[in-house]
């Protein structure tokens, strides 16, 4: 990627030693209207924050950077919590018989482990494919490799345990599909095309929400992989399926059973479990073959019931800071 040849208004720095690529680097501030003068800035910031604050961590090593952790637990355990009501009554919901000094201990190893995966998420950005792989075991390659054989497409769930996105980005590796993922889109475009990049290098494509439709439909023939979270809580209730998860009533999403019914591809989910720090292990175990066969939401049952199964042999793992009850059944 080239440079930009002419200093900006914002510029603090010689052209020829200007550490931002041009695609960063727009007009002069002067000569913007008020709009794009925000736009700008935004995006002037942002890449600042990359390169002085956000790569530098990331070029750490992991002893380093575990450290680093360390100390950010501190910061949102004791001085600064963060979200700490959200996640003690998402604990003391989902485990109604355990003490309030289990709650506590859970909450507090699940903080710790929060500060892991922002490490762990930042050290992508810089990483080596090979590095990542090393860290995320898959104990069943064997399994995908006999949909690819068949020419079937996959639909791979998983749900917010552990360390998702290793799990992810390193899917091509594991497989000889093409491998996809959807995400929602940043509302930062500068860190929406940082992640997107960053996903490239490893062979994973990255589809927005407002894109699954059409991509599916466009490599129906295709031999792909595509990989769905599905312990969201959905925007529109009304559009999604009522069960128990975890002691309480919850909205589960249907995208992932939609699509393998429509489409008729086998359905896999992917338990991942931590089994050291910044060591992972996924293993696939088969929902559906034929799901344009199965009863209605059996395949979203399924799901829901190996992820709870997963949250409580390992519950300091899941991602208690999201607000997952934020709907209530009554209500819709």
């Amino acid at each position: 990627m080239g440079y930009h040849t002419a200093t900006s208004a914002y510029c603090l720095l010689p052209t020829a030693f200007c550490p931002l690529p041009s695609a960063f680097c727009p007009p002069p501030i002067a000569s913007l209207s008020p709009n794009c003068r925000t736009f700008t800035t935004v995006r002037l910031l942002s890449a600042l924050l990359y390169y002085l604050v956000l790569l530098p961590v990331s070029l750490l090593p992991f002893p380093l950077l575990y450290g680093l952790s360390d100390g950010l637990f501190i910061l949102l355990w004791y001085l600064l919590p963060y979200r700490k009501k959200i996640v003690l009554q998402n604990l003391r919901n989902s485990f109604p018989e355990k003490s309030e000094r289990e709650i506590r201990a859970i909450a507090r190893d699940f903080y710790a482990h929060l500060c892991d995966l922002i490490v762990e998420s930042l050290k992508t950005f810089t990483a080596s494919p090979a590095t990542i792989r090393k860290r995320v075991n898959l104990v069943n390659p064997e399994l995908l490799e006999h949909y690819y054989k068949l020419n079937k497409s996959l639909i791979l769930v998983t749900g917010h345990h552990a360390n998702w996105e290793w799990p992810a980005i390193t899917l091509p590796f594991h497989s000889s599909h093409t491998a996809t993922g959807i995400y929602k889109q940043l509302s930062n475009p500068y860190f929406d095309l940082r992640l997107r990049r960053t996903r490239a290098k490893f062979g994973l494509k990255l589809m927005s929400t407002r894109e699954v439709a059409e991509f599916f439909e466009a490599h129906q023939s295709d031999c792909c992989t595509y990989g769905f979270i599905n312990d969201q809580s959905p925007s529109k209730p009304s559009k999604g399926y009522w069960t128990r998860f975890l002691n309480q009533d919850t909205c589960a999403l249907l995208g992932a059973e939609n699509y393998a019914m429509k489409y008729d591809f086998p359905v896999l989910y992917g338990m991942i479990t931590k089994t050291g720090r910044g060591k992972y292990r996924l293993e696939y175990k088969l929902i559906s073959e034929h799901p344009a066969t199965e009863p209605r939401f059996a395949i979203t049952e399924a799901c829901v019931r190996i992820n709870e199964s997963i949250i409580r042999s390992q519950p300091q793992y899941w991602l208690w800071s999201h607000r997952r009850w934020k709907h209530r059944k009554e209500d819709w």
